[in-house]
This record gives C-alpha cells, structure tokens and sequence, in this order.
C-alpha cells in the first residue's frame, strides 16, 4: 500500500493543540478517522526477535544494550541463521504475520554478519512472513541489497521530538535519522518509525514528534508508539511512569494525522491495564507485537492478549500487506 502524505498540513502547534483536546472528544475524533479508512477492528500482529543483542556504542538514555551504561544486558554474538528461522517459524505458527529482526549496531557494514542477515531476511520471506528489520544507520547500497534480499519493512525510530533529542541521544544527529529513512524509501521499502513516550519530553516535544512523523513524505506505513521501560542502570531508570492518558492520545493524533498508516501498540504494552489498551484500539492502534519480549523487554503474555482480543471482539490478521 502506498501512503498519501497528509491531507491538510499542520503546524507544530496544530498537533500541539490536538493532543490537548478533551480525551474522550479526541478519541471519538480519532475513531471516527479510523473507521472511514480502515474496514474493520482488526489487529495486525509482529513478533521480534533481537538477532544481535548489547554492545552497541550509541549512548541512547532509554537504551540497555548501550555500551554507556551499565545495565543487566550481557553483549552477545549475531545469532545463527537457523535459529533465527526455527525463531520465525514459532513466530508464525504462533499468529504473527510480520517477523522483525533488531540489532545492536549503530550502523550496517559489510561483511560475513551483513550476509547473514540477508540470509536471515530471504529465509524468513521464504516462509511467506512479511520481513522488518532494524540495524542502524544505512547507505544506499546496503538498502538497496535488503531489499533485493526481500525486506518489506525497515525500522528506524525518531525517538522524540527535536528540541528534546540532545537529552536523549549524543552519538548520532537527529538529521542522520531522517536520512536514513530517506535512504530505505529510495530503495522501496515500506518505512516502521515512531517515538518513545514517557522520556522526560513535554507535549510540545511529542508533538514535534507526531508532526515530524506525519510530514515525511509519504508517512510511515508503520507507525510504533512505544511508552518508555525503565531499565536498570540507563539514565533513565528513574523516569516517572507516563500516564496511561498520555499514551492514548499520542495514539488518537497519530491516527488522525496519518490515517492509512499501521499504528502500532508497542513497548510499555505490558504495563497497560486491559482498559487503557482498549481505549488505544478504539482511538485508531491496530497493530501490536506478540512474542514474549521486544528486544530485551518484555511482552504481554499470548494468552492475555488473546483473552482480551476474545473480550473486545478484535481478531488478529492473518497474511496481512500493509
């Protein structure tokens, strides 16, 4: 599916303004947008795994696989290609449609771990799952070999907005991100970014985020809206809990700018109450990640999300294309 660009631009401001609105008036808004786009309640579910975990010489506040901190996360090797199939296989027989693979790399090199990987990709895409991947920073030949190799999606967050980056990432320019999702669009991949919530921002920061997000061109065909977990032994393993109202409405003006993208329920899942994740289902979330963990934090377990999917009368796609 190839996205619009948004309808009707808005300023900073304007989405500012957005997520100040009344919450139940910016849900039914955000429903409202949702259901003239999207056919039904339907939820797409991903699963990921991390293929190379820790060691990674960025400085990410939030991160626990940095090399900066010292965290509960030991540095290991790039898993084996088999394993990361057998790992896909469980994955779709499980209800995902769509495999990710995270490593801890600030950027992607060649050699015999980049081969790997696009073995990786090409054995996943053979077992008819959509293929994602995030490995950092990309050039033009690197995408273009992923997509070659069969990647579908390219994940790369923006993490925050601009005026509160500087406090959360100091090893790489928040430009160097824009650039490499422009790098995974010339090579046609469908692009994954979004944001972390709950990282000490204030709403003009997420909307600088959400605006940023809706003003690439085309939006993001998957949008991740993550709430922070706070990991021992990172800068930010003392964050206040974000409210769960927040997160709502990061998801309620996501959908109303970007109405034809996946917005995707994602990291801080696990700490939501079931009522808080229906209201994000309601105000426009209809893609989630299953699997016991995100990388290195854990997951909702797959009998409470289908005992609530059973209970909101939601059913998870099955052979999903965004």
């Amino acid at each position: 599916m190839t996205l619009a660009p948004v309808p009707l631009a808005r300023s900073t401001e304007e989405v500012e303004a957005l997520l100040a609105r009344p919450l139940l008036d910016l849900v039914f808004e955000a429903a409202h947008v949702h259901r003239e786009h999207w056919k039904d309640s339907s939820v797409q579910c991903s699963q990921l795994l991390s293929i190379k975990t820790g060691g990674c010489p960025e400085d990410c506040a939030y991160c626990s696989q940095s090399t900066h901190h010292r965290t509960p996360v030991e540095p290991e090797p790039l898993s084996a290609v088999d394993d990361v199939l057998a790992e896909a296989r469980l994955a779709r027989d499980g209800g995902a449609d769509r495999f990710c693979m995270g490593a801890a790399w600030r950027e992607v090199t060649n050699g015999p771990e980049f081969e790997s990987v696009l073995e990786m990709v090409r054995g996943v895409k053979a077992l008819g799952l959509e293929t994602c991947a995030t490995l950092g920073m990309l050039d033009g030949d690197h995408a273009r070999r992923l997509a070659e190799a069969g990647l579908d999606f390219y994940n790369h967050n923006l993490d925050t907005g601009r005026s509160h980056y500087a406090e959360i990432v100091g090893t790489r320019d928040y430009d160097d991100r824009i650039e490499t999702l422009k790098t995974v669009r010339a090579a046609g991949m469908a692009v994954c970014c979004g944001g972390i919530l709950g990282m000490g921002e204030d709403r003009h920061a997420r909307a600088e985020l959400l605006h940023e997000l809706a003003s690439l061109d085309p939006p993001p065909e998957s949008v991740p809206i993550n709430a922070l977990v706070p990991i021992e032994g990172t800068p930010l393993q003392e964050a206040a809990a974000l409210d769960w109202t927040e997160l709502v409405r990061a998801v309620a003006v996501a959908r109303i700018l970007m109405p034809l993208s996946r917005v995707r329920l994602s990291a801080g899942r696990r700490e939501l109450s079931e009522e808080a994740q229906a209201l994000c289902f309601l105000a426009g979330a209809n893609s989630i990640f299953v699997g016991d963990e995100l990388l290195t934090t854990p997951n909702p377990e797959p009998k409470s999300d289908a005992a609530l999917f059973a209970k909101l009368g939601i059913a998870a796609e099955r052979g999903s294309h965004a």
